[in-house]
């Protein structure tokens, strides 16, 4: 028998590396409907290498670190394309309410009152950790204090678009829309060279921002090539309320004043007509799909199966803790997925690889990082997420896809990776604190209670 630690012969022709992972199974997503079994990817400098059966993959590489993770399967790291992050530390503070009336009754009164660096800061945290924990290496974020929210995705690694909110009346962290523009630009320049944070414009909704105010956007969008992110056709209400002050459906309105674009990310919709979707599928925009958030506001139903048909982009936001009340992508792609075929009428409207993609790359695409994420390819970042399929409520297991689909949620994800630094390592965060994740969120919970007592 050969001695264990004996130097290997062939190591010195061996390619050096930083991380060799080898899976049971791996779905890239990019090709679709693939199912590599027993193969490895290797990773260096962040970036996958190579993908090939793990048994070639001992002999042509040598890894710093090398893990094998039994039954699991690897996937691309999900991408939340909509949150709210900080509003993690309002989680269940108003539930069962309309939209309207949760925000002007509730949510914006709070705001007005807690809301702040701190309070952005911690809320940001907390979020990031339940999206680790749950498989979300990437989120578009949409909420005061941006730099708040960036400075923390930055330390604990993740990956964000930091959409900067603007909207036309005073609020915690601007005078109005034009502050708001020029605070976000200023931030976006503190960040135009960093590989994982990048900054996008997000005027709030049709209702809250006016004319000459997106006119100014659409004009830096175009210029700076920008992403721009809205709530947009969220109910029928407000679908007619703009019709009836404009003579215009927001969309339209839209349209007019240049916004609609490939770089334009519509939230929701849910209150479509077929020209409101023709108008999206023409202009190339996309859609941020948050199934939960909606069924639990009684927004609407949006029409997924219908965009996907005419070629429209759609992927999948959570939306923020207030409203949904988690941020579990499994959870929420599983409800994207079952309501696509009650809407529809079809069993077999938006399949599970439909669902897997987007939840991934279509996720990327919608974020404009589709050439660095949202699949496994040699080339793009190490963002992985795995997930364990060895659970007795997973088995019988006849098909990985149809598993992590229609019976995984967050608490099956064991390990997750962006740019190939390991977040989560066996369901432990490595970057955030637990302990003092759960400490600050009691403290804003003893606080906001004393304000309402």
């Amino acid at each position: 028998m050969a001695n264990p630690t004996a130097p290997d012969p062939k190591a010195h022709n061996k390619q050096p590396i930083d991380t060799l992972i080898h899976a049971r199974w791996i779905i890239p997503v990019v090709p679709e409907k693939r199912l590599y079994e027993n193969c490895s990817l290797a990773i260096r400098d962040g970036i996958i290498t190579a993908i090939l059966p793990s048994n070639e993959a001992r002999n042509r590489f040598t890894a710093t670190e090398e893990l094998q993770l039994g039954e699991q399967l690897l996937v691309p790291g999900l991408i939340n394309t909509h949150n709210h992050a900080a509003m993690s530390l309002l989680r269940g503070f108003a539930d069962d309410y309309p939209l309207m009336t949760w925000l002007e009754k509730h949510i914006w009164p709070a705001e007005q009152q807690w809301v702040s660096p701190e309070f952005v800061t911690d809320g940001t945290r907390l979020a990031m950790a339940e999206m680790l924990r749950s498989g979300t290496t990437t989120f578009s974020d949409q909420y005061f204090f941006p730099e708040a929210t960036a400075a923390a995705a930055r330390e604990a690694g993740m990956r964000a678009q930091i959409a900067f909110p603007v909207i036309d009346f005073p609020n915690n962290w601007s005078r109005n829309g034009f502050d708001a523009i020029e605070k976000g630009l200023a931030l976006r320049d503190d960040y135009r060279s960093h590989h994982r944070i990048g900054l996008a414009f997000a005027p709030h909704a049709p209702y809250t921002v006016g004319d000459e105010t997106l006119k100014k956007i659409a004009i830096y969008a175009d210029e700076l090539g920008m992403s721009v992110q809205m709530h947009l056709h969220e109910t029928a209400g407000e679908v007619e309320r703009a019709v009836a002050d404009t003579g215009q459906r927001p969309t339209e309105r839209l349209h007019r004043l240049g916004l609609l674009s490939p770089q334009f990310l519509a939230v929701h919709m849910t209150a479509l007509n077929d020209s409101d979707i023709a108008l999206i599928q023409k202009t190339g925009a996309h859609i941020s799909h948050c199934p939960r958030s909606n069924l639990k506001l009684a927004s609407g139903f949006s029409p997924v199966a219908k965009m996907l048909e005419a070629g429209i982009n759609v992927s999948i936001g959570t939306d923020g803790a207030a409203s949904n009340n988690g941020l579990d992508m499994l959870a929420e792609t599983n409800t994207a997925a079952l309501l696509a075929k009650a809407v529809s009428g079809q069993a077999d409207a938006l399949p599970a690889h439909q669902a897997l993609a987007m939840a991934t790359i279509n996720g990327a695409r919608a974020l404009g990082v589709d050439d660095v994420t949202g699949s496994i390819e040699v080339g793009k970042a190490a963002d992985l997420c795995a997930i364990d399929l060895s659970a007795l409520e997973q088995q019988p297991l006849h098909d990985p896809l149809s598993q992590l689909i229609y019976t995984a949620n967050g608490h099956h994800v064991r390990n997750v990776w962006v740019a190939g630094k390991q977040l989560l390592k066996d369901r432990e965060l490595t970057t955030l604190n637990e302990e003092e994740l759960q400490q600050r969120a009691a403290n804003w919970r003893d606080r906001i209670a004393g304000l309402s007592n």
